[in-house]
């Protein structure tokens, strides 16, 4: 294990220590910025929502980049270091955990983490560093004086890999294996990208977050690949032993008045569909929780409740749990990944469906960042409403969807899509 000191600083805000991170991003290879945006979030929120403003794993001692034996290889690395580890679990892992014939292999890292040279942690204004390096090091990190070239970001247009009517057509389709009884539930996604485009990806989040101050907002960057994250949901946070899972189904755009304001909320809290999405996907987590924790431990601590945040209002269900003695977290991401709010009921069947119907490799979309501890507890947000940009191809993409049950609407659907993406849509001053 690293041996590692301890600093504290008092700073001015989150907002000045992010742009020192952002800026220093443009110097190092690897960076996780977790950033809450607590000062932003209602005073009403589900259990444990928020419980930092800012944490960060800044530049690497060692990496792990694996596409095979994945979970074992991060068993094995995180037992070798015994330290932080920042980084990501693509979407593919299922692949790992599930045999499933995937028609769109993609041959990039299922997991890709990192061990930082500086672990940073804010509460407020006092800022915790945590570091193998000296004092005067560390210092030159705080202190840097953010030069930000703010260039006007070109406009982008975006596409999506099928048309408006073939995903309505999907839908369709999809909805008639509900009501066969293949499923219940799905969540279907779409892509929209652009080739051939030049954005400098720490404006971009500057704009993204400032626009969404989404409590699981983050900034990732691996090498050439940047994932700017907007991000509403919790995937599952490990605490000692207990669990914590708050899976959202259920969205909708927060009113330009108060009374119209007022009036979405009781729509989406009165939604049948919505609400019988939410429950179908926290039966899901009970059982996926259920593997690996103790008997009678499971809970659902809040069910179906809608809060508001800066542009949507969002239904989220809190289900907590007691892990086992002797179980290792790698067996935990084993037992619960892919989250149930990005696949469906019965998950199995959903992801087999996924994989039949949507055009697009998710990646990325739809897998989790975060953080592990050197004693096997973690924290891991849903990568949704995230912008994923890769500097060398010039590569954007925008992944976005949502549940499907009997009662989708897919005009509707559709229309949420666009919801969801909207702020992300904004920052990039896209073309109509």
């Amino acid at each position: 294990m690293i041996k590692r000191f301890k600093y504290i600083y008092k700073i001015k805000s989150c907002e000045d220590i992010l742009n020192k991170l952002l800026y220093l991003s443009n110097s190092v290879q690897y960076i996780n910025i977790l950033v809450s945006n607590s000062e932003f979030q209602s005073n009403i929120l589900p259990k444990d929502y928020v419980n930092y403003d800012l944490i960060a794993g800044v530049d690497s001692l060692t990496y792990l980049r694996s596409n095979k034996n994945c979970l074992k290889s991060l068993k094995d690395f995180h037992n070798k270091n015994k330290d932080w580890l920042f980084g990501h679990i693509s979407y593919n892992l299922k692949n790992e955990i599930e045999t499933l014939n995937y028609k769109n292999q993609y041959k990039n890292d299922k997991i890709h983490f990192f061990v930082p040279k500086f672990l940073l942690f804010l509460k407020k204004t006092t800022l915790e560093v945590l570091t193998y390096e000296s004092k005067e090091n560390t210092d030159k990190v705080i202190n840097i004086n953010p030069d930000f070239k703010h260039e006007k970001t070109e406009n982008i247009t975006l596409t999506c890999v099928e048309s408006k009517e073939k995903y309505i057509k999907k839908i369709n389709l999809i909805k008639e294996k509900i009501q066969r009884g293949d499923i219940y539930e799905m969540n279907y996604c779409v892509d929209f990208f652009a080739k051939n485009v030049k954005v400098i990806p720490q404006q971009l989040f500057l704009e993204i977050n400032s626009s969404t101050k989404s409590p699981f907002a983050a900034f990732m960057k691996l090498n050439d690949n940047f994932v700017l994250c907007a991000s509403p949901e919790r995937f599952l946070k490990k605490k000692h032993g207990s669990l914590i899972s708050q899976p959202i189904k259920g969205t909708t755009s927060r009113g330009s008045t108060i009374k119209q304001d007022k009036s979405l909320f009781h729509k989406l809290n009165k939604s049948e569909k919505d609400i019988a999405e939410n429950v179908m996907i926290v039966d899901l987590v009970r059982n996926d929780l259920s593997k690996i924790s103790k008997k009678s431990s499971v809970h659902v601590e809040d069910l179906c409740n809608v809060y508001g945040f800066k542009y949507v209002y969002q239904m989220i269900s809190t289900i907590t749990s007691e892990v086992k003695s002797n179980i290792h977290f790698t067996d935990i991401l084993k037992s619960t990944f892919p989250m149930g709010s990005m696949t469906g009921a019965p998950k199995l069947r959903a992801m087999e469906l996924i994989d039949a119907y949507e055009e697009k490799n998710r990646n990325f979309y739809s897998g989790s960042l975060g953080y592990i501890d050197p004693n096997g507890d973690f924290d891991f947000n849903v990568i949704i409403r995230t912008i994923v940009y890769n500097s060398i191809q010039k590569y954007l993409s925008v992944g976005v969807g949502g549940a499907i049950t009997a009662k989708s609407d897919p005009e509707l659907e559709y229309k949420e899509c666009l919801i969801k993406i909207n702020p992300i849509i904004n920052a990039l001053k896209c073309d109509e």
